[in-house]
């Protein structure tokens, strides 16, 4: 186990329930079961706060935990182009994100490939609450 993936998730902060939300998702990994729900409060494009419930792997807890202290004040179209280029770290590419989404690139890398289903559900759950 990397010790720099149990550091992260232990950053349990946003781990709250939002009662009033105006976005919410439901998500689940149907590989390993790993479950997800994220509740957002956004305003004028902008997320204003986040909190998460999981019942998940250290890596999805790890990654939803990174989102959660990132994503706050930050514009849903910036948040989609971060989930677009996020699923391309695991690969051999050169992918240029912003500097602030930096802190993925130490867990979204190749010796995690086996773990890319969990690591990518808080993206996705995001992702899914931002459609509707």
């Amino acid at each position: 186990m990397d010790l720099r993936i149990l550091e992260i998730a232990s950053h349990t902060d946003n781990n709250k329930i939002i009662e009033d939300f105006t976005h919410k998702s439901k998500h689940k990994n149907p590989l390993c079961g790993d479950e997800m729900e994220i509740r957002l409060i956004i305003k004028d494009d902008v997320i204003k706060d986040m909190g998460y419930q999981c019942k998940s792997c250290v890596y999805c807890q790890a990654s939803v935990s990174l989102l959660s202290r990132k994503i706050k004040n930050i514009s849903i179209e910036e948040i989609k182009i971060f989930i677009t280029h996020g699923e391309k770290l695991f690969d051999d590419v050169k992918v240029n994100i912003d500097k602030r989404w930096k802190d993925f690139k130490e867990i979204f890398i190749k010796k995690n490939l086996d773990r890319k289903e969990c690591l990518l559900l808080p993206l996705r759950t995001i992702l899914k609450a931002i459609k509707k």
